[in-house]
């Protein structure tokens, strides 16, 4: 398996920030969220039809505090397992400064679209996935 990180580029808005002049908490999902979205877009260019994925868990460890720039952040993006029904993505948002602000570890678990139930990973989508395979790349163990 391949050590490759996607590093993603994401705008702050604004509107992301909160009473304290940074960025909300809150805003740190849809962050994440976004660079999911667009990890999938390279990893998966041919996603396979009726491939449906669903959030199971996201974990999120807030490591500094993250200021409103006009330069974008950075979400390295990775899969640190891959099982038979799900996979979780490592992801680390990094501020323009270097500063690693947050890491998330989302669950994500593959379902038929008509049941909504689990189903096996489709191999094309296990096969580009496993591409991206970091080992040890898991949120850092709490304190």
């Amino acid at each position: 398996m391949a050590d490759q990180h996607l590093d993603v580029p994401i705008q702050l808005r604004f509107g992301d920030m909160d009473i304290n002049n940074h960025i909300n908490n809150v805003e740190f999902a849809r962050i994440f969220e976004e660079s999911r979205i667009r990890s999938f877009a390279a990893w998966l260019p041919d996603r396979p039809e009726g491939f449906s994925v669903l959030v199971a868990r996201q974990d999120i460890v807030f490591t500094a505090v993250l200021e409103y720039s006009l330069d974008p952040v950075t979400v390295r993006s990775c899969v640190s397992r891959i099982g038979n029904t799900s996979f979780t993505l490592s992801l680390i948002l990094i501020d323009p400064d270097g500063v690693t602000c947050a890491v998330a570890e989302t669950t994500m678990v593959s379902v038929a679209p008509d049941t909504g139930r689990p189903t096996p990973v489709p191999d094309l989508v296990r096969d580009s996935l496993g591409a991206h395979v970091v080992e040890g790349s898991g949120i850092p163990a709490r304190a």
